[in-house]
């Protein structure tokens, strides 16, 4: 483990807007909530920022020794064009343009999503539940708040009262008295309040409908979804929530609405939000025809693990600006962590590196407390990815022992634990015997000017992932 409970985990509440040291509200449990994507196109690169901040999350509390409870929704019902409640579903608009059945559009999108989180080297959460699949559960989430008085009911239509919650507005730092019809909320004569939000609307014409006590054509509000969803599989009252900074408001201002309303109390401690991600300083959005897909990155010659280091090398709530000179940079970056992890392994082995006690004094333990007090701090990813480059230049120097050799590697595995940035070292068919054998073959074969047999026992080494290096000490190898 990495201790990070002994530097006192520290995490920024969008709700409180300060850090706040972390206590779980069972000791040694975490749940947690994610807002997921809404499947009607495959995600943009953009979009993934939320969802490697979540892993992230997700991996720095399990590696501090908490279990870890994680959920991630889908929404493949409910999510209006305008995110509010005007405009066409988002499902049903695509389904349209595709002239499909809006359920192959969903079974197409998921499975792009979940190969490209695969690729991202994101786990997998726990749960990810569907909209469709909770209905029962929102019903009954949105007859609670009818009976409680915090909704009401035009005809088939249910919207939630926002005066019925004095605390509408403190997550996003919205008032009532400012978020009046015009420029951000559509006029609605069945409302109350212009700021009042769809928990059930009726549409005959709606593809995606559920006969109801509400009525017979009926589906859900995108909000609510995401309220009964959580409760069901985390409980009335869990530890964080996170999504990115488009789901402040309306989205997550509404969820706290209705769930403190409905099950009269808190509902969630730590509300965490990611930046947007640019492109070239500017929006990204499938309408400027800047939304790249992850195959659009492997066109250009990176792949996903280059992407998700770009992306930790931003703080999560800074805006991160995305450039194809600042993906070479990321891809230059991971590359020599890489391959200093290949060089460590080949002077030192994990073995050693599990049996590091970090009472040794040494620079790459006070390196380990500045990545530790880094991640600690907010996770401070860019500060705690710093920490390791030194110590890769100080080892090319060749001035250290084996024993700070097997720290070393200790401490980038454990990086590695957090960051998930080093690919898996290609297979090699050849032992360590085999190895030194075709090393001294090629040694005889230079000795005997035979430069052709020399270069082709060396392309044979390469072709088994063994990088050969010719130095004043004789020759060095180590598995790519």
């Amino acid at each position: 483990m990495l201790e990070f409970r002994a530097v006192d985990l520290h995490l920024y509440n969008t709700y409180s807007r300060k850090k706040e040291a972390f206590q779980p509200i069972e000791d040694g449990v975490v749940r947690m909530y994610h807002c997921g994507p809404t499947v009607y196109q495959r995600p943009h690169i953009g979009n993934y920022r939320a969802f490697v901040f979540a892993d992230l999350l997700r991996r720095v509390l399990e590696i501090a020794g908490y279990e870890v409870i994680q959920v991630m929704n889908l929404t493949d019902v409910g999510h209006l064009q305008d995110d509010a409640d005007q405009g066409e579903d988002k499902l049903e608009a695509q389904a349209r343009k595709e002239q499909v059945d809006p359920w192959q559009i969903v079974a197409k999108v998921s499975a792009q999503f979940f190969a490209d989180l695969e690729a991202l080297g994101v786990q997998p959460a726990h749960h990810y539940p569907r909209a469709t699949d909770h209905i029962e559960e929102m019903v009954e989430m949105i007859q609670l708040l009818l009976e409680k008085g915090h909704a009401y009911q035009v005809g088939e239509n249910i919207y939630f009262d926002v005066h019925s919650f004095p605390h509408y507005g403190k997550l996003s730092g919205n008032r009532l008295d400012e978020l009046e019809a015009g420029a951000r909320l559509a006029i609605n004569p069945e409302k109350k309040h212009p700021a009042d939000f769809a928990l059930w609307k009726s549409d005959a014409k709606h593809l995606m409908k559920w006969e109801t006590v509400f009525g017979p054509h009926g589906y859900p509000g995108w909000h609510i979804e995401c309220s009964a969803m959580a409760r069901k599989y985390l409980g009335e009252h869990f530890d964080i929530h996170t999504g990115g900074e488009d789901n402040v408001f309306p989205h997550h201002e509404c969820e706290i609405a209705q769930s403190c309303s409905a099950w009269d109390g808190p509902f969630v401690n730590l509300w965490m939000h990611t930046k947007f991600l640019q492109v070239d300083g500017g929006k990204m959005g499938k309408s400027l025809g800047n939304a790249y897909s992850l195959d659009d990155l492997a066109a250009r010659g990176f792949s996903a693990l280059d992407f998700r280091f770009l992306l930790l090398r931003g703080h999560y709530r800074s805006p991160l600006n995305f450039t194809w000179e600042a993906m070479q940079g990321a891809q230059e970056a991971r590359k020599n962590l890489n391959d200093w992890r290949n060089r460590l392994l080949a002077v030192t082995d994990e073995k050693q590196a599990q049996a590091v006690d970090w009472r040794s004094g040494s620079a790459i333990c006070q390196a380990r407390k500045t990545f530790l007090a880094a991640l600690a701090d907010d996770l401070n990813t860019p500060e705690a990815l710093a920490a390791l480059f030194p110590l890769r230049n100080a080892f090319l120097q060749g001035h250290w022992s084996g024993a700070e050799n097997a720290e070393a590697l200790a401490l980038l595995l454990q990086a590695n634990q957090v960051f998930a940035f080093l690919q898996q070292q290609e297979s090699s068919t050849l032992s360590d015997e085999e190895v030194e054998a075709l090393i001294a073959a090629r040694g005889e074969a230079r000795l005997a000017k035979d430069f052709a047999r020399a270069d082709a026992l060396r392309d044979e080494l390469s072709a088994a992932g063994i990088i050969l290096e010719d130095t004043a000490e004789g020759v060095q190898w180590f598995r790519s």
